[in-house]
């Protein structure tokens, strides 16, 4: 990651934290430039996510993109009444915080929906707490591909499953001739949720078991051994399914050792993190991404995301991108639902946006375990850090 970004994103994280009404943890706002007339509505919004510890710069680059858009909207609707308030709590990427959050968002602060919570056990914790006060989680980003269960009807999701993260990933191994395939991961929930996910896309393309695989906890000693045992399986591709911390380390130690293989990591990782953590030996990686490339293009969404982005001091990114075309959705969701939705009205109008185009760009509340139509990217990284389609 480049300085400035690095500088702008610790700056952003930091008017988050103490900025507003609300005070630390939290930032509460919905901007509104005269009285709301009849009927006039401000809908909270409850975000847990992870502003300081091991996702933070993924937790903070997808806030911010959140912030982005709700701001816009705000400046757009003010005439009409209808407003968002964006509550936005740190959890520093541990469930139990995310699931008090969810708790304190719900009760205290009356949140009307839970949003945008990050990681598969803060996204279970979220979803959890959403079912018992009988409103929605909308938009985790990351969630395991449990919650797409018809067990969870108050769960709606903006990016594509793990399965399908998978399942591209798998594909493109076969095309290219790599049928011996490894896994490593964290040993936490979204590990063992990644390694489902890829254990199920090999039989689907009938490449049977993989040849190795070690989920390694996050903190202590055991990934030197882990590798070992990988490696000696012979893979052609290494599939990765941890933070950009344990994917580092792994790409540095597994290249040292002589391994030359390709390594794919899902989208959760963050390039921008990888970056910062690998530099020029990011070369080759490939990452699975769920939305648009934030670069300038003809594509509606992100043009708009861009020229947010040049109006504030933040920096375009994956993640960021993510965060806006999230609490656009929602946005859209509670505009067809109006001003005197109930949840259970909120949640028929999520549960029918079944092709919704935020802007030349097309997502599916209600997918199920798996979207074939959802576009997923595969990238390259270059060792100066251009990304390669």
């Amino acid at each position: 990651m480049h300085p400035t970004r690095r500088h702008l994103l610790r700056r952003a994280g930091a008017t988050l934290l103490v900025g507003g009404s609300l005070g630390f943890p939290g930032l509460g706002f919905a901007q509104t430039t005269r009285a709301p007339g009849v009927g006039a509505r401000t809908v909270v919004l409850g975000q847990s996510v992870p502003l300081t510890g091991a996702a933070s710069e993924i937790g903070l680059a997808f806030a911010a993109g959140c912030r982005l858009y709700a701001t816009q909207f705000n400046d757009s609707n003010a005439d009409s009444g209808l407003q968002l308030k964006l509550l936005q709590l740190d959890d520093g990427y541990d469930a139990q915080r995310a699931a008090a959050n969810a708790r304190n968002l719900l009760g205290k602060d009356k949140a009307d929906l839970l949003f945008g919570f990050v990681g598969t056990a803060s996204s279970e914790a979220g979803a959890t707490a959403a079912a018992q006060q009988g409103t929605v989680l909308f938009a985790p980003f990351a969630a395991a591909d449990s919650l797409r269960s018809p067990a969870h009807q108050n769960v709606f999701h903006v990016r594509p499953s793990m399965a399908d993260e998978a399942i591209k990933i798998v594909r493109q191994c076969a095309t290219v001739g790599q049928t011996r395939i490894a896994l490593v991961g964290d040993d936490d929930a979204m590990g063992r949720a990644g390694l489902a996910a890829v254990e199920q896309a090999m039989a689907d393309q009938k490449l049977g078991a993989l040849v190795a695989k070690a989920l390694v906890p996050p903190a202590g000693n055991k990934l030197d051994a882990a590798l070992a045992d990988v490696q000696k399986a012979s893979p052609q591709a290494i599939v990765l399914v941890s933070l950009s911390g344990t994917t580092a380390e792994a790409i540095r130690k597994l290249r040292k050792s002589g391994y030359a293989g390709s390594f794919m990591a899902f989208s959760i990782v963050g390039i921008d993190p990888l970056y910062a953590a690998l530099g020029k030996d990011i070369r080759g990686i490939v990452i699975s991404q769920v939305v648009p490339s934030p670069r300038p293009s003809a594509t509606p969404i992100v043009k708009e995301y861009l020229g947010a982005v040049e109006n504030s001091d933040q920096t375009a990114s994956y993640e960021g991108l993510e965060g806006f075309i999230a609490t656009k959705a929602a946005a859209e969701a509670i505009k067809r639902a109006g001003r005197g939705f109930t949840p259970a009205t909120l949640q028929r109008v999520m549960a029918g946006m079944t092709d919704y185009d935020v802007g030349g760009f097309r997502i599916n509340l209600r997918p199920g375990l798996r979207d074939p139509h959802r576009s997923i990217d595969l990238i390259s990284i270059t060792a100066d850090g251009r990304v390669l389609r």
